[in-house]
């Protein structure tokens, strides 16, 4: 009988439990208009303008639209680099519709985040949080200034789908640790916040898939403080490279490839004059450690040459042509 109350005990405490953590969230749900409140006077509207040249090498003037955040009273935003890169004029409108001229303090198109200052009185921010703590299935809300659209940023709430993704794809940053949202995104909401139902930045938005529905991506803003942190105080971040473009080996890579192994780093160029073909890297060479340490995906590859510094010199293990190599590359800085 002990046994049978005890378990009792344990069912009617789990669905208290339960009970409270449902009406926690749901009281979180209720409280979002306030919440958003909160978050909405320090997220911007960042307009881009460049010069780009025609096929008769005339200069043509375009425009560029994203988000941003401000993050401390100084006037520092977070926002994507993609969203700034290569501009010639930056400008920044607030919420209640007073418009700055940004500066570029510094960016990693690395991480692709980028941060700029405006000078202004009174300038709103909105609290960092935590995006370890994040769960899936939580609720989470994105707020930027998509399509062009005016009349002020728009607010769309979804759930955290999933934690952790990386994104690959050629020509664009390869991003990792990635949160995974249902929240619409759209163009235009690339550098705008992800935050959760406590108001605190825990992405930033950054990516969909155009084909996909449902399916946005932000960079997690454990990833991105550091990152923040270094280009208010220098500007910009020095980075380790070898100097190539991979891809990590899956089990759908190597069998396309007749790869021997479902792990690895697959080297697909090689920059000319770089650390890695001064070495005798190769494309199609699949490397399987940097320096001792096992390189399972692009992204330990990355792990592994953070700590080292510009001109070290590194071992890289690699599989080529059924054998398995050690080459030494002496390291240059990631531009």
């Amino acid at each position: 009988m002990k046994i049978l109350v005890f378990a009792t005990s344990l069912v009617v405490t789990a669905l208290a439990a339960g009970a409270v953590e449902a009406r926690t969230h749901a009281a979180g749900r209720a409280g979002l208009p306030e919440m958003i409140a909160r978050v909405l006077p320090a997220v911007v509207s960042i307009t881009t303008r460049q010069i780009e040249r025609d096929q008769f090498n005339r200069p043509v003037p375009t425009r560029g639209l994203g988000s941003g955040i401000i993050v401390d009273r100084r006037g520092h935003i977070l926002t994507n680099n993609h969203v700034v890169a290569g501009a010639a004029e930056i400008k920044v409108t607030l919420a209640d519709e007073r418009a700055f001229r940004a500066t570029l303090v510094g960016a990693d198109p690395f991480t692709d985040l980028a941060v700029l200052k405006i000078d202004g009185r009174g300038l709103p921010a909105v609290p960092l949080g935590d995006s370890r703590r994040l769960r899936v299935g939580e609720t989470v809300v994105a707020i930027g200034s998509p399509l062009w659209i005016e009349g002020g940023p728009t607010v769309t709430a979804g759930v955290v789908s999933s934690l952790g993704r990386s994104m690959e794809e050629p020509g664009l940053p390869i991003l990792h640790d990635l949160i995974q949202t249902d929240a619409a995104i759209n163009p235009g909401n690339s550098g705008g916040p992800l935050v959760n139902l406590g108001g605190q930045v825990v992405g930033i938005n950054t990516a969909i898939i155009p084909s996909a529905h449902g399916i946005g991506f932000a960079i997690s803003i454990d990833t991105a403080r550091p990152v923040l942190r270094e280009l208010i105080t220098n500007g910009r971040i020095v980075r380790p490279s070898l100097g190539i473009v991979a891809v990590s080996v899956t089990p759908q890579v190597a069998y396309a490839n007749e790869l021997p192994m479902e792990r690895g780093a697959l080297v697909v160029r090689v920059e000319d004059g770089g650390p890695a073909d001064a070495a005798g890297l190769k494309p199609g060479d699949v490397i399987t450690a940097v320096a001792g340490k096992a390189v399972r995906d692009l992204h330990h590859f990355h792990e592994a040459l953070v700590g080292h510094r510009i001109g070290e010199t590194v071992a890289v293990t690699l599989w080529r042509d059924a054998a398995t190599l050690t080459l030494n590359a002496v390291l240059e800085e990631y531009r």
